[in-house]
């Protein structure tokens, strides 16, 4: 009786369209790589300045490596996904990312720190957001922006372990939880990057599982598991390089709407623990709560926004999501209370979710998916202006200030600016930019 369902199991596992496993094993890295780096850095920032007396500047300059490197890295990284795929590249930025925290579990003095950064932020880049959007893009077309949706999810849900982090800092010390930091990444991650594929037509997919004609089907290679098998890779006319793309306005105006949405939430994911300590009064437990809580309200826009963002009006919703983040950080500037800071979560958090699978699949649809890597490479040149220049201004400001109103406030109007930059896009023709 047991073996029959076994392989009941194992039938019904192998009817899943393998994309699908791909978009589980994006989740898993996201979840690390938010949990842990991205969200979790918040968590340290008291007790390293507690520790060391290290400056809100300081911190936040550290922090910006992830983003300044993951960007510096963007090009190089996108061409070797696209020529050599994802899996190696993911596994080598897993191992690195681990060892960034076991270094930092030992570091005692500020060029300790800055390398233990240097290794987290080069593992994060490479096993982290860029080649997961690549290959979840390239195996999906239809559904493209629900599969990007739910695997960018994982950074909300792994943000939302935060509370468990503050926990274990408070109650065990932040060098002992770096280094079960470093073995979760080693135990999830490097599973995780074994299951990723670069292009679903390798493997004798279609992109969503769509079936290939009949008469072609005894040519194709045999899948993994699941989905429809495909004798030849589709066309890719349709796809721009990574020079034409460049040459169209589309490219830099999803750029600058991009650099202006990472600078609001580059810099609230490393102050907004400090601003909600200090100006509300809460404790660093009940702060770790409110940005769960913020995550929780991410992943509900991810997934809905990817939902929303295959049937609707993109660049709408971009407009739209820019909108909700200037509200939502106008609402953290002058929170007393913790009710302002639930409203915020609710519209930075809407903001958040829906904004990211819906910015990342509007690239695949204007340039394909054939140097999708390569083109996200390049903006992420552009890109990381804005992941730089947030962090560290507010936290140079309120350095100045002791308060992080007026640089919250700031940084409100220019994701103002960023909705304008997102209503100029225009979907590019490939004939113009062949010239």
């Amino acid at each position: 009786m047991l073996d029959v369902l076994v392989d009941s199991a194992r039938r019904r596992v192998g009817r899943v369209f393998y994309g699908w496993w791909i978009v589980a094993a994006g989740f898993a890295i996201q979840a690390l790589s938010g949990g842990l780096l991205f969200h979790g850095f918040t968590i340290y920032f008291l007790p390293l300045q507690a520790e060391f007396g290290w400056s809100r500047t300081l911190l936040a300059t550290v922090f910006t490596m992830t983003r300044f490197e993951s960007a510096i890295l963007g090009p190089a990284q996108g061409w070797a996904i696209d020529r050599f795929g994802p899996r190696i590249i993911v596994l080598v930025g897993v191992l690195i990312f681990g060892s960034g925290f076991m270094v930092m579990s030992r570091m005692q003095s500020l060029p300790m720190f800055f390398f233990a950064f240097l290794l987290l932020a080069m593992g994060s880049s490479l096993g982290g957001f860029l080649p997961v959007t690549a290959t979840v893009a390239n195996w999906f077309a239809v559904k493209r922006s629900l599969a990007m949706g739910i695997a960018m999810s994982g950074m909300g849900v792994g943000g939302m372990t935060v509370v468990a982090l503050a926990w274990s800092i408070t109650s065990y010390g932040w060098r002992p939880t770096a280094v079960v930091s470093g073995v979760l990444v080693w135990l999830i991650g490097i599973p995780a990057a074994m299951l990723l594929r670069h292009k679903p037509e390798q493997y004798g997919y279609l992109p969503d599982g769509r079936h290939q004609s009949s008469s072609s089907r005894h040519d194709a290679p045999e899948p993994i598991s699941g989905g429809a098998p495909a004798a030849r890779e589709m066309p890719v006319d349709e796809s721009f390089s990574a020079r034409e793309a460049m040459r169209t306005s589309a490219f830099w105006t999803i750029s600058v709407g991009h650099a202006f949405a990472v600078m609001v939430v580059s810099t609230v994911s490393i102050h907004q623990v400090p601003h909600m300590v200090q100006r509300v009064g809460l404790s660093l437990e009940a702060a770790g709560a409110i940005v769960a809580f913020l995550l929780a309200v991410t992943v509900m826009g991810q997934l809905g926004g990817g939902y929303l963002a295959d049937r609707f009006n993109k660049r709408a919703l971009l407009v739209s999501c820019m909108l909700g983040h200037m509200l939502g950080l106008l609402i953290l500037a002058y929170a007393t209370t913790v009710g302002h800071l639930l409203l915020f979560a609710i519209f930075h958090g809407l903001a958040w979710g829906v904004r990211g699978p819906t910015q990342n699949s509007i690239r695949a649809d204007y340039f394909g998916r054939n140097s999708f890597a390569t083109i996200m490479g390049f903006s992420s040149l552009v890109v990381m202006v804005g992941m730089t220049i947030g962090p560290i201004f507010a936290g140079w400001l309120a350095d100045r200030q002791d308060s992080y109103t007026l640089p919250f406030s700031i940084l409100a109007v220019t994701a103002g600016f960023g909705s304008v930059s997102f209503l100029l896009i225009r979907k590019p023709k490939k004939q113009a930019a062949a010239r």
